[in-house]
């Protein structure tokens, strides 16, 4: 699993994919799509579209990656989770092909989800890339539309360590003739996508550019203004999905927006925990996710800010450490998982920043900690790690 263990989970193929998906009668093809890619935003932006798309009335499967508290969050029809049951029929009536393929977790998690939405019969199905987009296991879809949020460093070690290295990976999901959606003007990124489209005559719509005028018109469930970088695209894949056959009203894409949560179940993007002190969490867990953490904290009056801190042992921390503000209080913590960063190491890598605070392993003792230290009037955060949120006791 690549989330526990990192880069020696990765496949660089899609031959496992295609041979279990062979192998279930091709059960992607059996139903409409829309595949969303990016560094940041991808699974807002899958949410808010299959939110939009159930308050339209269709029957919207929805795949993501990864869960925060139960496998079953990954896979959704109308928001409703796939059943523990079905998840063990699935294995135990493929065991034989797993045994013979042999496919990752991951792989055998997307073929899992093909086949749950074929077998339900979903009208189209919103599928998030896992990692990259190019050798991802869900890149063997034929979609509707394609969505690429945006570029940032992350997962340099797989996918490269240059904006237009990792851009590549990501056009990797545009498929001839079908148009791509770019959801964030990037100058570094701009001619690796057109160039990836125009090979593949795939019509380009840069959405920051078409829809900036209304995408802050919304009423947005999902908080944090960052959430208004992704509505663009969220809103030019509607465009083109109506031009495409679908009947999607405004007031369809109003309700969805101010109801995604609801809708889908959502957890962890900017998601207020308690109030007085308020306690927020988010799972940004790289560079740009970081700076648009921090804007939104300086928009929230408070007194002191705790922030409750972890982060993975195969990302280099420094980028993000010297992002973080120097003033709060901290309470370094390690998620129970093999990837996690030591938190005395963390403490330590801190310290050559000048951040002040204690160790506290355990992400709930953390934040046990923060809520004591804490008066009314002080802001806790917490953050660093999907896998730190995902411990979070109340979330």
């Amino acid at each position: 699993m690549y989330q526990r263990i990192g880069k020696s989970a990765y496949k660089k193929n899609l031959d496992n994919t295609l041979a279990l998906c062979e192998a279930l009668g091709n059960p992607q093809n059996k139903f409409k799509t829309v595949h969303v890619a990016g560094t940041n935003g991808k699974g807002s932006s899958s949410h808010m579209l299959s939110a939009i798309l159930q308050s339209a009335g269709y029957k919207t499967g929805l795949y993501t990656s990864p869960h925060l508290k139960s496998f079953t969050e990954r896979i959704r029809i109308d928001g409703d989770q796939i059943t523990q049951q079905a998840v063990i029929d699935f294995v135990n009536d493929h065991k034989v092909l797993i045994e013979e393929i042999k496919p990752s977790f991951f792989e055998i998690t997307v073929a899992m989800a093909f086949d749950y939405f074929a077998s339900q019969f979903v009208d189209i199905a919103v599928i998030e890339v896992g990692l990259g987009g190019r050798l991802d296991s869900t890149n063997v879809i034929s979609p509707e539309v394609s969505l690429i949020t945006n570029i940032g460093l992350d997962h340099q070690e797989m996918l490269g360590d240059t904006l237009e290295a990792i851009a590549v990976e990501k056009a990797g999901i545009i498929k001839k003739k079908v148009p791509v959606v770019i959801g964030k003007r990037q100058p570094e990124t701009r001619v690796v996508f057109e160039k990836a489209a125009k090979k593949l005559n795939s019509p380009i719509i840069f959405a920051e550019e078409a829809y900036s005028n209304n995408r802050n018109s919304f009423e947005l469930q999902l908080k944090g203004n960052y959430q208004h970088q992704n509505v663009s695209g969220v809103l030019a894949v509607v465009n083109l999905l109506n031009a495409n056959g679908f009947n999607i009203s405004s007031d369809d894409i109003k309700y969805g927006l101010a109801n995604t949560v609801d809708l889908t179940g959502i957890k962890g993007r900017w998601q207020k925990l308690q109030e007085q002190p308020l306690m927020i969490c988010d799972t940004g867990h790289n560079v740009d996710g970081i700076q648009m953490i921090l804007k939104q904290i300086l928009r929230i009056p408070h007194k002191e800010l705790h922030i409750v801190w972890g982060m993975v042992d195969d990302k280099d921390s420094r980028p993000m450490l010297s992002l973080l503000p120097k003033d709060g209080k901290y309470y370094f913590c390690q998620a129970n998982v093999p990837r996690a960063k030591k938190a005395q190491l963390l403490y330590e890598e801190a310290g050559k920043f000048g951040f002040k605070g204690e160790i506290v392993e355990d992400v709930n003792n953390a934040i046990a900690a923060a809520k004591q230290q804490a008066n009314k009037d002080d802001l806790i955060f917490i953050g660093g790690s999907t896998f730190v949120i995902a411990e979070i006791a109340d979330l």
